[in-house]
């Protein structure tokens, strides 16, 4: 059986506004097994980026505790890689100073940190741009950087959130190919933002259904389909039907 890496317990987060405290996620439990592929999946502006800013610890919880591999999070840590919708990649870095920036940033061996972030360029297919700059990638290839750097560093989890909302339908499918492919050789324990339904269905083991702010846990659901998966697979279409029935409408 499967440890879980991931547990949320009462996990509640506020913000103090001009307006008052405003409350985004309102009490969540969760846990996330060792390797499994999570998709937190809701309405637009519920709290799901919330939520996995708490699980990376780039938020602190207003109540309750979330602990990573049995440690309680506090803070950002090399065991929690995170990649956005905007990759950040540093400009005047190559493909390869970005991927290996975070092994340089603790202090590892030129030889041994070029060796490591040259299998996960070679994983995410741009073997052959190492020495390019971002400005002259695409937007799916600095996405792939982003992946690269954030598995370079060999967390024990990957939060990933909405990294393709912003490319084009044909680079996001694409995109979604490539992370099958780079999780089914390298597994980690992924958890994974969308409001894109067939994405959710696509990518997931398990979907985790938020409801609207403050954000709370609506459903979840199993997906057993087998890999790669079809779009068009009567059960795919089904599951996507049953899902988006009961997630919330964006106020």
């Amino acid at each position: 059986m499967k440890k879980d890496i991931i547990v949320c317990r009462d996990v509640k987060k506020s913000f103090e506004t001009e307006r008052g405290i405003v409350d985004v996620i309102g009490s969540v439990n969760l846990t996330v097994p060792e390797n499994e592929l999570l998709v937190l999946f809701g309405p637009g502006q519920c709290g799901k980026t919330t939520l996995i800013n708490v699980m990376a610890g780039l938020e602190t919880v207003s109540f309750g505790v979330v602990t990573v591999d049995g440690k309680k999070v506090e803070k950002p840590g090399p065991d929690r890689g995170v990649v956005y919708q905007a990759t950040a990649l540093f400009p005047w870095l190559t493909v390869m100073g970005n991927v290996e920036y975070g092994l340089k940033a603790k202090g590892v061996p030129k030889k041994e940190r070029r060796e490591r972030a040259q299998y996960y360029i070679d994983l995410v297919g741009l073997t052959g741009f190492e020495n390019t700059f971002p400005s002259k990638l695409s937007g799916g290839m600095r996405q792939r950087v982003g992946i690269a750097r954030a598995y370079c560093i060999e967390p024990t989890v990957l939060f990933m959130d909405e990294p393709f909302g912003h490319l084009d339908a044909q680079t996001r499918y694409l995109m979604q190919e490539e992370l099958m492919r780079i999780w089914e050789k390298e597994k980690r324990t992924i958890v994974f933002v969308t409001n894109n339904i067939e994405e959710a269905v696509y990518l997931a083991n398990r979907i985790v259904v938020m409801t609207n702010c403050p954000t709370t846990i609506k459903a979840e659901f199993n997906i057993d389909l087998p890999r790669p998966r079809d779009y068009v697979d009567p059960e795919f279409l089904r599951l996507r039907e049953e899902i988006s029935a009961i997630v919330d409408k964006t106020l």
